[in-house]
């Protein structure tokens, strides 16, 4: 099995900032892309920003040049920094991994962390 588990959320003023850590844990062959979606009330999900093995990235509009995704391969952890941050990005910050398991035949799947509550207040 496994798991993924954010941390790091919570309430801030706008223009404030916060790290959000996501670590995989369990049965893990190897991970490819990892990334951070949001999902807001009344909204669909959306990619706020992925980041490859290799370290490439990509960013919505929205965030680039205030957030800044970035992993520890060796702790199975993805971050995502957050700068100036605004109420819009008031959200649930979902962390997302492809990855393969050593169980069920080396599988490969897309598994989700439980979700962290970021609220920006102005």
């Amino acid at each position: 099995q496994v798991q993924l588990v954010e941390s790091g959320g919570g309430l801030v003023q706008a223009g404030g900032s916060l790290r959000l850590s996501c670590a995989a844990s369990g049965s893990i062959f190897s991970i490819d892309a990892m990334g951070w979606y949001r999902q807001a009330p009344g909204k669909q999900r959306e990619l706020v920003a992925v980041i490859t093995s290799g370290g490439r990235t990509n960013y919505a509009d929205s965030v680039k040049d205030r957030f800044t995704i970035s992993r520890d391969n060796a702790k199975n952890t993805v971050y995502l920094q957050m700068n100036s941050l605004k109420p819009e990005d008031t959200a649930v910050y979902y962390c997302n991994a492809d990855i393969t398991s050593l169980r069920l035949s080396y599988m490969r799947s897309q598994y989700w962390g439980q979700g962290t509550q970021v609220t920006v207040s102005s």
